[in-house]
């Protein structure tokens, strides 16, 4: 990260430049393995589409000009010798351009017109605006010319391979817009100018920056860049979302996976309550009638052929200590109605008769998909999963408790005793975890870090127990973070997944129940060395163990957010001062 007049700035091509609330983006990222050489307008609306494609021309020959990005959290901008064009957004789904020096072609970015694919390209008689209608997103992209622009259109109505194109320019300095809409709507009319809507663009990303970053400036170096991954990737309601929602990524990671977003709701949770209490409870909008989340949600799409991992009463014990208010009668209902649904789909739907303890159905259902844990079998009774229900039906209990539901307290209370005594009983054997097959009663064993995360339980393990997980976790431990497969096994993958990389849920879990388990020192050790991962190699997906690489989706908001979250825990250990007590949720028992 580096300083600019406009805040941090970043490389494109690696984060998406957008704006909070908005469903589309600039970058040269088109698809998981498609980058492209120019940068277009991708929206995430009815999936991941690339729809305009914009290229810089010299504006005497009307050829491609060279010239190089720099993006900041307000203005994008393409420059070369001749010239530069600024890009800034003036609401989420209008955004300014203004050139001097150079032309602008604005394209379909996919060249074929079909009657079930592409992009239409006609001028509107009504306004006399130019507008590229997109059969992938089902949405206008209307373009209006301000000023002394002029435009080139070519191949307006024009079908199948016919080329469509239309180039901005102007005499001296040109303008024009660019909005995504549903329809129709009144022409463009222009309610600020181009400086105002750069300022006021500035001013939205440092009031939210201010809200998330913890700490005095150079504390936690990376804090505003990954708090721009955040605001950016930040969508309105529409569609399946009926929240404002942080997508994991505007690239095509574009979806809310249902344990996710508890990182994203921890991180905005001091500073930005209401936005992270919409984070938590998102995926519980869409619970079924079993009690099971869906996997994921996005604008057009809700998947429910897996589930994730039910770390949501652990986080919600974590975020009611990091709100800066207490819940009300009626939120603390809902939310504990829709957790006690959500522990019950776990403790009946995914429980065998006979068995003691609930299953995965796959990989993908516990987070960690391909995890060398399930290497023998799919469908697998896990330690990381009882453990998880283990903190979740205690958080029930405490919830219970406060809204004066006694013996609803005290059976969730004896359902957790249950299930940790049948998770030391069942799986703890030779001083480790195993997985069990609910089909044959086989142990199974590996060397996954997915195995070790019973320290979740924290406090509430046996001694014995945390000590030799705690043993077995500093084992993993890199000159990064923790590999989530043991760099010495056979297994292990620089780039598998989650077959060695270093995640960051795997962290701030892990993190959180040593320090609970008493094992601070190696806890400080992990959060330091993630937090330096970040800072040199910034917020991807998941990052190589041994050389700290960032691997995949390189604007990943989990990730943004976990760095976020220890270094605010980090802050507050060193300078308590700072920060006041957090209120207290829990009655005594």
């Amino acid at each position: 990260m580096t300083d600019s007049s406009l805040g941090c700035a970043f490389t494109v091509q690696d984060i998406p430049f957008s704006h909070h609330g908005s469903w589309f983006d600039l970058s040269p990222v088109i698809s998981q393995h498609d980058r492209g050489r120019d940068l277009y307008l991708v929206s995430h609306q009815n999936g991941m589409h690339p729809v305009l494609r914009l290229v810089p021309l010299h504006p005497g020959n009307g050829e491609r000009a060279g010239t190089t990005w720099q993006a900041s959290p307000a203005r994008l901008t393409w420059t070369s010798d001749s010239g530069r064009i600024d890009l800034v957004y003036e609401t989420p789904d209008t955004v300014r351009l203004r050139g001097q020096g150079l032309a602008l072609l604005v394209q379909p970015a996919v060249a074929e017109l079909t009657p079930f694919s592409g992009t239409y390209f006609y001028r509107d008689p009504v306004d006399g605006s130019h507008q590229f209608s997109s059969y992938e997103t089902g949405r206008r992209y209307r373009v209006t010319l301000l000023g002394e622009a002029v435009a080139g259109p070519l191949g307006a109505e024009g079908l199948g391979a016919t080329a469509r194109r239309l180039t901005l320019s102007g005499p001296n300095q040109w303008e024009a817009v660019i909005e995504e809409m549903d329809s129709a709507r009144p022409p463009y009319t222009g309610a600020v100018d181009f400086s105002t809507a750069l300022a006021r663009s500035e001013a939205a990303f440092r009031g939210f920056a201010d809200s998330v970053v913890p700490g005095e400036a150079g504390e936690a170096p990376a804090a505003e860049l990954a708090a721009y991954v955040l605001w950016s990737a930040t969508v309105r309601p529409a569609g399946f979302i009926r929240r404002p929602a942080v997508l994991m990524s505007k690239h095509w990671m574009d979806k809310v996976w249902s344990w996710d977003h508890c990182f994203n709701a921890l991180a905005l949770a001091p500073g930005l309550p209401e936005l992270a209490w919409d984070q938590f409870q998102l995926p519980f909008d869409h619970q079924d009638g079993t009690g099971a989340l869906p996997d994921s949600v996005t604008h057009s799409e809700i998947l429910y052929n897996f589930v994730k991992p039910p770390i949501h009463g652990w986080a919600l014990r974590r975020l009611r200590e990091r709100l800066p208010r207490r819940l009300g009668t009626g939120e603390l209902t809902e939310t504990y109605t829709r957790l006690r649904r959500w522990t019950d789909f776990w403790l009946v739907a995914r429980t065998a008769p006979g068995q003691r303890l609930p299953h995965y159905q796959h990989g993908n259902d516990s987070g960690w998909d391909n995890a060398t844990t399930f290497d023998c079998r799919r469908v697998l009774i896990t330690a990381d999963l009882a453990a998880f229900l283990v903190l979740q039906l205690t958080q029930l209990s405490e919830l219970a408790a406060e809204l004066g539901r006694g013996q609803d307290a005290d059976r969730h209370l004896r359902t957790a005793d249950s299930i940790q005594q049948a998770l030391l009983d069942q799986l703890w054997s030779g001083g480790r975890f195993h997985g069990l097959s609910p089909d044959t009663g086989h142990l199974s064993t590996s060397r996954s870090l997915l195995d070790l995360m019973p320290i979740v339980l924290g406090e509430r393990l046996p001694r014995d127990v945390g000590d030799r997980l705690a043993e077995n976790i500093a084992s993993h431990l890199t000159g990064h973070g923790l590999a989530t497969e043991h760099p010495d096994s056979p297994h292990y993958e620089p780039d598998g997944y989650w077959r060695g990389p270093i995640w960051a849920p795997s962290t701030v879990l892990i993190e959180d129940g040593l320090r609970r388990a008493g094992h601070t020192e190696l806890a400080d050790d992990i959060s330091h060395r993630f937090r330096s991962l970040c800072e040199t190699f910034g917020f991807a997906e998941n990052f190589d163990a041994l050389t700290g690489r960032g691997l995949r989706d390189r604007a990943y908001t989990w990730t943004a957010s976990s760095y976020l979250l220890l270094a605010d825990d980090h802050d507050r250990r060193s300078n308590p001062a700072r920060h006041p007590a957090p209120h207290t949720h829990r009655r005594p028992r």
